[in-house]
């Protein structure tokens, strides 16, 4: 049974000259524990499919349903719980609060969701030392290198222990050796953390290493 199925879904985006549909009539199924990569044209829709699968923006038409919960069914501030405690994001662009430590940023979701002080610091803390920071907890963003940077965003995503991890162009900001070793970190922690992972990217050889690659063309998804 698919942990994540879209059906029908359809995305449109207005302005005063047209209407562009990007994703049409799209469906996805990706089943518990998989590693799905999504390639595509600059374009074609890759961001937008994510954001609708992860709740971060409502389809036109058709559904998605994520854990046997049905996110179309759900009221905004319902689809905000849901995202919060079960969908990690990661993005081309770490988006780290330049003001905060690394600790800080990475204890930020938890802080939110009005955890503990302790709790939050020892998961942070934890986190961190698995992406290969455990020595720079309390260095600013500013004082990281760009790949460092992306290994916070990592360690924040899955710091509410998500089911769900969902990248988008994660190493599209990066060198190739960079970007190579948070593949690898990708990987191991996809493995490690029991995730069911979607990542769009533009990166073949991360693409390779994941247990599926679909095209995205047309406003649907083919295999690669």
């Amino acid at each position: 049974m698919a942990f994540i199925e879209a059906r029908g879904i359809v995305k449109r985006y207005a302005d005063a000259a047209k209407v562009l549909t990007v994703l049409n009539g799209l469906d996805i199924e990706v089943s518990a524990g998989e590693m799905v990569a999504i390639v595509g044209a600059s374009g074609a829709g890759k961001s937008s499919l994510l954001h609708v699968i992860g709740g971060l923006d409502r389809a036109d038409e058709g559904h998605v349903v994520m854990a046997d919960t049905d996110l179309s069914s759900l009221s905004d501030a319902e689809v905000v719980a849901f995202r919060n405690r079960h969908v990690g994001f990661v993005f081309q662009f770490h988006h780290l609060l330049p003001e905060f430590s690394a600790l800080e940023n990475v204890e930020m979701p938890m802080r939110i969701a009005r955890l503990s002080r302790e709790e939050s610091r020892g998961r942070a803390t934890e986190l961190l030392q698995r992406v290969g920071l455990g020595e720079r907890l309390t260095h600013r963003p500013g004082m990281l290198s760009g790949g460092e940077q992306q290994r916070v965003a990592v360690a924040r995503a899955l710091v509410m222990k998500p089911a769900v991890l969902l990248a988008d162009e994660p190493t599209g900001d990066l060198d190739e050796r960079t970007a190579e070793s948070l593949h690898e970190l990708l990987r191991e922690m996809h493995r490690g953390t029991g995730l069911t992972s979607l990542i769009a990217t533009h990166n073949p050889r991360l693409a390779a290493a994941c247990d599926r690659v679909l095209r995205l063309e047309g406003g649907r998804l083919s295999g690669a």
